[in-house]
Protein backbone atom coordinates (compact mmCIF):
# COMPACT_ATOMS: atom_id res chain seq x y z
CA UNK A 1 0.00 0.00 0.00
CA UNK A 2 1.33 3.42 -0.94
CA UNK A 3 1.00 6.15 1.61
CA UNK A 4 0.08 9.47 0.11
CA UNK A 5 1.04 12.72 1.77
CA UNK A 6 -1.37 15.42 0.83
CA UNK A 7 -0.98 19.16 0.80
CA UNK A 8 -3.10 20.57 3.58
CA UNK A 9 -5.20 23.49 2.41
CA UNK A 10 -5.23 26.75 4.37
CA UNK A 11 -7.59 26.94 7.30
CA UNK A 12 -10.87 28.72 6.71
CA UNK A 13 -12.04 29.04 10.27
CA UNK A 14 -11.16 32.65 11.22
CA UNK A 15 -13.81 34.35 9.01
CA UNK A 16 -16.55 31.89 9.89
CA UNK A 17 -15.62 32.02 13.53
CA UNK A 18 -16.09 35.78 13.46
CA UNK A 19 -19.38 35.40 11.58
CA UNK A 20 -20.55 32.88 14.14
CA UNK A 21 -19.65 35.23 16.96
CA UNK A 22 -21.40 38.12 15.22
CA UNK A 23 -24.57 36.08 14.70
CA UNK A 24 -24.37 34.66 18.22
CA UNK A 25 -23.82 38.11 19.67
CA UNK A 26 -27.12 39.27 18.25
CA UNK A 27 -28.93 36.05 19.02
CA UNK A 28 -27.58 35.48 22.52
CA UNK A 29 -28.09 38.98 23.77
CA UNK A 30 -26.83 41.85 21.69
CA UNK A 31 -23.48 43.57 22.02
CA UNK A 32 -22.60 42.19 25.45
CA UNK A 33 -21.24 38.95 24.02
CA UNK A 34 -19.70 40.74 21.02
CA UNK A 35 -17.65 42.99 23.32
CA UNK A 36 -16.39 39.89 25.09
CA UNK A 37 -15.45 38.24 21.79
CA UNK A 38 -11.78 39.43 21.49
CA UNK A 39 -10.91 37.91 24.88
CA UNK A 40 -12.82 34.74 24.04
CA UNK A 41 -11.19 34.45 20.63
CA UNK A 42 -7.64 35.14 21.78
CA UNK A 43 -7.90 32.71 24.67
CA UNK A 44 -9.57 29.77 22.92
CA UNK A 45 -10.48 30.56 19.31
CA UNK A 46 -6.95 30.52 17.93
CA UNK A 47 -6.14 27.37 19.91
CA UNK A 48 -9.12 25.65 18.31
CA UNK A 49 -8.15 26.44 14.73
CA UNK A 50 -5.96 23.37 14.10
CA UNK A 51 -8.50 21.03 15.60
CA UNK A 52 -11.25 22.62 13.55
CA UNK A 53 -9.52 21.16 10.53
CA UNK A 54 -10.62 23.94 8.20
CA UNK A 55 -14.33 23.63 8.94
CA UNK A 56 -16.41 26.35 7.34
CA UNK A 57 -19.29 26.38 9.81
CA UNK A 58 -20.75 25.07 13.02
CA UNK A 59 -22.96 22.00 13.14
CA UNK A 60 -24.10 19.04 15.16
CA UNK A 61 -21.33 16.91 16.68
CA UNK A 62 -18.99 19.87 16.65
CA UNK A 63 -17.30 20.77 13.40
CA UNK A 64 -19.18 19.39 10.40
CA UNK A 65 -16.46 18.20 8.05
CA UNK A 66 -14.56 15.32 9.60
CA UNK A 67 -14.54 11.53 9.89
CA UNK A 68 -14.81 9.70 13.20
CA UNK A 69 -13.45 6.18 13.49
CA UNK A 70 -14.67 3.98 16.32
CA UNK A 71 -11.45 2.01 16.38
CA UNK A 72 -12.45 -0.53 19.00
CA UNK A 73 -15.36 -1.60 21.17
CA UNK A 74 -12.92 -2.40 23.98
CA UNK A 75 -13.52 -0.21 27.03
CA UNK A 76 -12.67 -0.20 30.71
CA UNK A 77 -16.04 1.35 31.63
CA UNK A 78 -19.64 0.23 31.31
CA UNK A 79 -21.64 3.38 30.56
CA UNK A 80 -25.42 3.12 30.73
CA UNK A 81 -25.93 5.33 27.67
CA UNK A 82 -23.17 3.97 25.42
CA UNK A 83 -24.25 3.91 21.78
CA UNK A 84 -21.50 1.38 20.97
CA UNK A 85 -22.30 -1.06 23.82
CA UNK A 86 -18.56 -1.04 24.44
CA UNK A 87 -16.79 -3.69 26.50
CA UNK A 88 -14.57 -6.37 24.99
CA UNK A 89 -12.76 -5.89 21.66
CA UNK A 90 -14.79 -7.01 18.67
CA UNK A 91 -13.66 -10.16 16.89
CA UNK A 92 -13.86 -8.42 13.50
CA UNK A 93 -12.17 -5.09 14.16
CA UNK A 94 -10.00 -3.63 11.40
CA UNK A 95 -6.40 -4.79 11.54
CA UNK A 96 -3.56 -2.30 11.69
CA UNK A 97 -2.94 -2.66 7.96
CA UNK A 98 -6.63 -2.27 7.15
CA UNK A 99 -6.73 0.79 9.40
CA UNK A 100 -3.81 2.32 7.52
CA UNK A 101 -5.62 1.72 4.25
CA UNK A 102 -8.73 3.40 5.67
CA UNK A 103 -6.77 6.45 6.81
CA UNK A 104 -5.10 6.66 3.44
CA UNK A 105 -8.48 6.61 1.72
CA UNK A 106 -9.98 9.17 4.10
CA UNK A 107 -7.13 11.53 3.29
CA UNK A 108 -8.37 11.66 -0.32
CA UNK A 109 -11.46 13.61 0.78
CA UNK A 110 -10.24 17.19 0.55
CA UNK A 111 -12.57 18.53 3.25
CA UNK A 112 -11.33 16.01 5.81
CA UNK A 113 -8.43 17.64 7.65
CA UNK A 114 -9.23 16.54 11.20
CA UNK A 115 -9.25 12.83 12.13
CA UNK A 116 -11.16 11.79 15.25
CA UNK A 117 -10.35 8.50 16.99
CA UNK A 118 -12.97 7.11 19.37
CA UNK A 119 -14.24 3.87 20.87
CA UNK A 120 -14.96 2.16 23.21
CA UNK A 121 -11.79 3.52 24.68
CA UNK A 122 -9.07 4.18 22.05
CA UNK A 123 -6.30 3.71 24.62
CA UNK A 124 -7.35 0.06 24.87
CA UNK A 125 -6.17 -0.52 21.29
CA UNK A 126 -2.46 -1.55 21.18
CA UNK A 127 -1.67 0.14 17.86
CA UNK A 128 -3.23 3.52 18.76
CA UNK A 129 0.03 5.48 18.76
CA UNK A 130 1.22 3.87 15.55
CA UNK A 131 -2.01 4.88 13.82
CA UNK A 132 -1.92 8.38 15.30
CA UNK A 133 1.53 8.77 13.75
CA UNK A 134 0.32 7.51 10.40
CA UNK A 135 -2.65 9.87 10.45
CA UNK A 136 -0.38 12.79 11.28
CA UNK A 137 1.96 11.90 8.40
CA UNK A 138 -1.04 11.95 6.04
CA UNK A 139 -1.67 15.56 7.00
CA UNK A 140 -4.50 15.12 9.50
CA UNK A 141 -4.82 16.93 12.80
CA UNK A 142 -5.65 14.23 15.35
CA UNK A 143 -8.31 14.33 18.03
CA UNK A 144 -9.14 11.56 20.46
CA UNK A 145 -12.37 10.87 22.33
CA UNK A 146 -11.56 9.19 25.63
CA UNK A 147 -12.99 8.67 29.10
CA UNK A 148 -9.59 9.96 30.35
CA UNK A 149 -9.38 7.44 33.21
CA UNK A 150 -6.25 5.86 31.69
CA UNK A 151 -4.46 9.17 31.12
CA UNK A 152 -1.65 10.44 33.30
CA UNK A 153 1.11 12.93 32.47
CA UNK A 154 3.15 10.31 30.62
CA UNK A 155 0.24 9.17 28.44
CA UNK A 156 -0.86 12.77 27.79
CA UNK A 157 2.67 13.66 26.72
CA UNK A 158 2.76 10.72 24.30
CA UNK A 159 -0.59 11.72 22.83
CA UNK A 160 0.70 15.23 22.26
CA UNK A 161 3.89 13.94 20.65
CA UNK A 162 1.82 11.77 18.30
CA UNK A 163 -0.14 14.69 16.93
CA UNK A 164 -3.21 14.89 19.19
CA UNK A 165 -4.41 18.51 19.25
CA UNK A 166 -7.73 18.01 21.05
CA UNK A 167 -8.71 15.55 23.77
CA UNK A 168 -12.49 15.04 23.96
CA UNK A 169 -13.50 13.73 27.37
CA UNK A 170 -16.97 12.72 28.57
CA UNK A 171 -18.18 14.26 31.82
CA UNK A 172 -21.65 13.19 32.86
CA UNK A 173 -22.13 14.75 36.27
CA UNK A 174 -20.91 17.41 38.65
CA UNK A 175 -20.51 14.88 41.43
CA UNK A 176 -18.64 11.60 41.53
CA UNK A 177 -21.85 9.85 42.53
CA UNK A 178 -23.68 10.89 39.35
CA UNK A 179 -20.77 10.48 36.93
CA UNK A 180 -19.75 7.11 38.36
CA UNK A 181 -23.36 5.89 38.19
CA UNK A 182 -23.57 6.75 34.49
CA UNK A 183 -20.08 5.40 33.76
CA UNK A 184 -20.54 2.16 35.67
CA UNK A 185 -17.31 2.33 37.68
CA UNK A 186 -16.59 3.80 41.11
CA UNK A 187 -13.69 6.26 40.98
CA UNK A 188 -14.14 7.10 37.29
CA UNK A 189 -15.00 10.74 38.05
CA UNK A 190 -11.82 11.44 39.98
CA UNK A 191 -9.72 9.56 37.43
CA UNK A 192 -11.31 11.50 34.56
CA UNK A 193 -10.68 14.86 36.22
CA UNK A 194 -7.05 13.91 36.79
CA UNK A 195 -6.78 12.78 33.17
CA UNK A 196 -8.28 16.05 31.88
CA UNK A 197 -5.80 18.09 33.89
CA UNK A 198 -2.98 15.97 32.47
CA UNK A 199 -4.17 16.65 28.92
CA UNK A 200 -4.16 20.39 29.58
CA UNK A 201 -0.68 20.26 31.10
CA UNK A 202 0.54 18.47 27.97
CA UNK A 203 -0.71 21.30 25.77
CA UNK A 204 -3.73 19.41 24.38
CA UNK A 205 -6.90 21.48 24.10
CA UNK A 206 -9.59 20.07 26.38
CA UNK A 207 -12.93 19.31 24.77
CA UNK A 208 -15.66 18.14 27.16
CA UNK A 209 -18.70 16.13 26.10
CA UNK A 210 -21.74 16.22 28.37
CA UNK A 211 -24.65 13.89 27.62
CA UNK A 212 -27.73 15.57 29.06
CA UNK A 213 -30.38 13.19 30.37
CA UNK A 214 -32.79 12.96 33.26
CA UNK A 215 -30.01 11.60 35.47
CA UNK A 216 -27.97 14.80 35.37
CA UNK A 217 -29.98 17.80 34.12
CA UNK A 218 -30.23 19.14 37.65
CA UNK A 219 -26.41 19.31 37.83
CA UNK A 220 -25.68 21.23 34.63
CA UNK A 221 -25.51 24.62 36.32
CA UNK A 222 -22.80 23.73 38.87
CA UNK A 223 -21.12 21.59 36.21
CA UNK A 224 -20.35 24.75 34.24
CA UNK A 225 -18.14 25.94 37.08
CA UNK A 226 -16.10 22.76 36.81
CA UNK A 227 -15.94 23.13 33.02
CA UNK A 228 -14.23 26.52 33.35
CA UNK A 229 -12.05 25.35 36.23
CA UNK A 230 -10.70 22.64 33.94
CA UNK A 231 -9.77 25.28 31.32
CA UNK A 232 -12.08 23.77 28.71
CA UNK A 233 -11.84 25.06 25.15
CA UNK A 234 -14.79 23.25 23.54
CA UNK A 235 -17.99 22.09 25.24
CA UNK A 236 -20.48 19.83 23.45
CA UNK A 237 -23.90 19.27 24.95
CA UNK A 238 -25.06 15.89 23.71
CA UNK A 239 -28.59 14.68 24.23
CA UNK A 240 -29.22 11.04 24.99
CA UNK A 241 -30.36 9.28 21.81
CA UNK A 242 -31.71 5.82 22.73
CA UNK A 243 -29.55 3.61 20.54
CA UNK A 244 -27.07 0.93 21.56
CA UNK A 245 -27.05 0.40 25.31
CA UNK A 246 -29.03 3.64 25.60
CA UNK A 247 -32.17 1.77 24.57
CA UNK A 248 -32.34 0.36 28.09
CA UNK A 249 -32.73 3.86 29.55
CA UNK A 250 -34.93 5.38 26.85
CA UNK A 251 -37.10 7.06 29.48
CA UNK A 252 -34.09 9.12 30.59
CA UNK A 253 -33.93 10.86 27.19
CA UNK A 254 -35.08 14.49 27.14
CA UNK A 255 -38.50 15.30 25.71
CA UNK A 256 -39.63 18.46 23.92
CA UNK A 257 -39.88 20.63 27.02
CA UNK A 258 -36.53 19.48 28.36
CA UNK A 259 -34.95 19.96 24.93
CA UNK A 260 -36.17 23.57 24.92
CA UNK A 261 -34.90 24.09 28.46
CA UNK A 262 -31.47 22.69 27.57
CA UNK A 263 -31.29 24.85 24.45
CA UNK A 264 -32.01 27.97 26.51
CA UNK A 265 -29.50 26.83 29.13
CA UNK A 266 -26.79 26.49 26.47
CA UNK A 267 -27.40 30.02 25.22
CA UNK A 268 -27.13 31.41 28.74
CA UNK A 269 -24.03 29.30 29.46
CA UNK A 270 -22.31 30.71 26.37
CA UNK A 271 -22.66 34.19 27.90
CA UNK A 272 -20.38 33.19 30.77
CA UNK A 273 -18.13 30.31 29.79
CA UNK A 274 -14.97 30.80 27.75
CA UNK A 275 -15.50 27.47 25.98
CA UNK A 276 -17.10 27.20 22.55
CA UNK A 277 -20.54 25.73 23.23
CA UNK A 278 -22.04 23.38 20.63
CA UNK A 279 -25.15 21.16 20.52
CA UNK A 280 -25.20 17.48 19.58
CA UNK A 281 -28.56 15.88 18.74
CA UNK A 282 -30.08 19.31 19.34
CA UNK A 283 -29.80 21.35 16.13
CA UNK A 284 -32.78 23.45 17.24
CA UNK A 285 -30.17 25.56 19.05
CA UNK A 286 -29.50 27.62 15.92
CA UNK A 287 -33.12 28.54 15.01
CA UNK A 288 -33.81 29.10 18.72
CA UNK A 289 -31.12 31.78 18.84
CA UNK A 290 -32.31 33.45 15.65
CA UNK A 291 -36.00 33.35 16.58
CA UNK A 292 -35.20 34.95 19.92
CA UNK A 293 -33.46 37.75 18.04
CA UNK A 294 -36.41 38.08 15.61
CA UNK A 295 -34.28 36.88 12.68
CA UNK A 296 -36.73 34.82 10.66
CA UNK A 297 -35.99 35.79 7.07
CA UNK A 298 -33.95 38.05 4.84
CA UNK A 299 -30.21 38.57 4.63
CA UNK A 300 -29.43 37.68 8.25
CA UNK A 301 -31.11 34.30 7.88
CA UNK A 302 -29.15 33.69 4.65
CA UNK A 303 -25.89 34.54 6.44
CA UNK A 304 -26.79 32.28 9.34
CA UNK A 305 -27.41 29.38 6.96
CA UNK A 306 -23.79 29.71 5.82
CA UNK A 307 -22.48 29.58 9.38
CA UNK A 308 -24.83 27.15 11.15
CA UNK A 309 -25.19 23.72 9.56
CA UNK A 310 -27.44 21.89 12.01
CA UNK A 311 -27.51 18.13 11.62
CA UNK A 312 -24.39 17.12 9.68
CA UNK A 313 -24.99 13.35 9.52
CA UNK A 314 -23.58 12.07 6.25
CA UNK A 315 -23.00 15.53 4.84
CA UNK A 316 -19.54 16.30 6.14
CA UNK A 317 -19.60 14.17 9.25
CA UNK A 318 -19.17 10.41 8.85
CA UNK A 319 -18.77 7.56 11.33
CA UNK A 320 -16.80 4.36 10.74
CA UNK A 321 -17.49 1.35 12.95
CA UNK A 322 -14.77 -1.02 14.25
CA UNK A 323 -15.62 -3.64 11.61
CA UNK A 324 -15.35 -1.11 8.78
CA UNK A 325 -19.06 -0.32 8.34
CA UNK A 326 -19.70 3.31 7.38
CA UNK A 327 -22.60 5.02 9.18
CA UNK A 328 -23.91 8.56 8.65
CA UNK A 329 -23.52 9.21 12.38
CA UNK A 330 -23.30 7.11 15.55
CA UNK A 331 -27.05 7.46 16.11
CA UNK A 332 -28.18 6.31 12.64
CA UNK A 333 -27.54 2.59 12.71
CA UNK A 334 -27.47 2.08 8.96
CA UNK A 335 -24.46 0.82 7.04
CA UNK A 336 -23.76 2.70 3.82
CA UNK A 337 -21.13 0.13 2.90
CA UNK A 338 -18.04 -1.49 4.40
CA UNK A 339 -14.45 -0.43 3.73
CA UNK A 340 -13.44 -4.09 3.72
CA UNK A 341 -15.55 -4.57 0.59
CA UNK A 342 -15.45 -1.15 -1.08
CA UNK A 343 -13.19 1.85 -0.78
CA UNK A 344 -14.35 4.62 1.51
CA UNK A 345 -14.12 7.01 -1.44
CA UNK A 346 -16.63 4.90 -3.39
CA UNK A 347 -19.01 4.68 -0.41
CA UNK A 348 -18.69 8.42 0.22
CA UNK A 349 -19.58 9.26 -3.38
CA UNK A 350 -22.21 6.65 -4.23
CA UNK A 351 -24.18 5.71 -1.08
CA UNK A 352 -27.90 6.37 -1.57
CA UNK A 353 -28.32 7.02 2.17
CA UNK A 354 -25.63 9.70 2.13
CA UNK A 355 -27.07 11.22 -1.03
CA UNK A 356 -30.47 11.54 0.62
CA UNK A 357 -29.01 13.13 3.75
CA UNK A 358 -27.12 15.65 1.62
CA UNK A 359 -30.40 16.57 -0.07
CA UNK A 360 -32.43 16.48 3.12
CA UNK A 361 -33.87 20.00 2.66
CA UNK A 362 -36.07 18.63 -0.12
CA UNK A 363 -36.75 15.20 1.40
CA UNK A 364 -37.55 15.81 5.08
CA UNK A 365 -41.01 14.77 6.23
CA UNK A 366 -43.56 16.26 8.59
CA UNK A 367 -42.83 19.51 10.38
CA UNK A 368 -39.11 19.31 9.59
CA UNK A 369 -39.93 19.30 5.88
CA UNK A 370 -42.17 22.36 6.23
CA UNK A 371 -39.82 24.36 8.46
CA UNK A 372 -38.12 27.51 7.20
CA UNK A 373 -35.07 26.51 9.24
CA UNK A 374 -34.66 23.12 7.54
CA UNK A 375 -31.34 24.17 5.98
CA UNK A 376 -29.68 25.39 9.18
CA UNK A 377 -31.27 22.81 11.49
CA UNK A 378 -32.95 19.89 9.76
CA UNK A 379 -33.88 18.27 13.05
CA UNK A 380 -31.86 15.48 14.64
CA UNK A 381 -31.75 12.69 12.07
CA UNK A 382 -30.48 10.25 14.69
CA UNK A 383 -33.40 10.96 17.00
CA UNK A 384 -35.79 10.58 14.08
CA UNK A 385 -34.20 7.22 13.23
CA UNK A 386 -34.27 5.99 16.85
CA UNK A 387 -37.95 6.80 17.26
CA UNK A 388 -39.35 5.81 13.85
CA UNK A 389 -36.72 3.87 11.91
CA UNK A 390 -36.85 6.60 9.23
CA UNK A 391 -33.94 9.04 9.17
CA UNK A 392 -35.98 11.53 7.11
CA UNK A 393 -38.97 11.71 9.46
CA UNK A 394 -39.60 14.74 11.67
CA UNK A 395 -37.62 15.17 14.87
CA UNK A 396 -40.00 14.09 17.66
CA UNK A 397 -38.39 16.44 20.18
CA UNK A 398 -38.47 19.64 18.14
CA UNK A 399 -40.07 22.54 19.97
CA UNK A 400 -39.58 25.20 17.29
CA UNK A 401 -43.09 24.70 15.88
CA UNK A 402 -44.83 24.65 19.24
CA UNK A 403 -46.01 28.26 19.00
CA UNK A 404 -47.62 27.57 15.65
CA UNK A 405 -45.76 30.37 13.84
CA UNK A 406 -43.55 28.25 11.58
Amino acid sequence: MTKRRRQVKPYWWPPTLILRQAASAVAIGGLTRWRKMPHWFLRYGTRCLPGAGGSRGMGCIGFPDHPVWEMTTACNLNCVHCHTTGGKPGADELTTEQARSLLNDLSRVSNFRMMAFTGGEPLMRPDLFELLDYSKELGFTNTIATNATLIDDDVAGRLHDHGVAIGAVSLDGFTAETHDRVRGLAGSFDAAVQGMRALTRAGILLHINITAMEYNVDQLNPLMTLVDDLDTGILLFYQLVPVGRGRRIEKAALGKDANEWLTSFMAEAQRETNAIVEPVAGPQYWPFLLKRANITNGMMLSVAEKVFHGCSAGRGFIYIKPDGAVWPCPFIEISCGNVRERSFSDIWKSSNVLRELRRREWLLKGQCGDCKYRRMCGGCRGRAWASTGDYLSEDPCCFIHEDGTE
